[in-house]
């Protein structure tokens, strides 16, 4: 059976603030929504993401929650313009999110990168 990954699962602190920011200041279309977990439906041909408070999913998953840094996973967005990066990104500062690096021009194109507010990495790139 080939790999589909169908689920990105990522431990919160908050998951109210963590919701607000994925609904509002990204645009996701909430699909489950409990007291401890929610998924978003990130539209087809995506996998969907889900929120899970951190302490509960690491007890589930028998493991500790502690952590910092780079945890080793960005989640990447691509768009079709410059401007749709820069929109991107204002839209995710704006939420609560956190200006990692300002979007450039790069050889290949154009990105940059924000973090939601619990940290994770996001990068926002254009080709164009």
């Amino acid at each position: 059976m080939p790999l589909q990954v169908t689920a990105i699962m990522i431990g919160v602190e908050e998951l109210a603030r963590s919701k607000k920011f994925y609904r509002e200041g990204l645009g996701c279309t909430i699909d489950q929504d409990h007291p401890n977990f929610m998924s978003f439906n990130l539209g087809d041909g995506s996998s969907s993401l889900a929120l899970y408070e951190r302490e509960a999913a690491a007890q589930y998953a028998g493991v500790s929650s502690e952590g910092s840094g780079f945890r080793g996973v960005s989640f990447h967005f691509s768009v079709p313009s410059r401007e749709g990066v820069d929109e991107v990104m204002g839209k995710a500062v704006a939420a609560g999110g956190g200006l990692v690096k300002e979007a450039a021009a790069v050889q290949w194109g154009y990105s940059g990168y924000f973090s939601d507010p619990d940290g994770y990495l996001w990068k926002v790139a254009s080709a164009s």
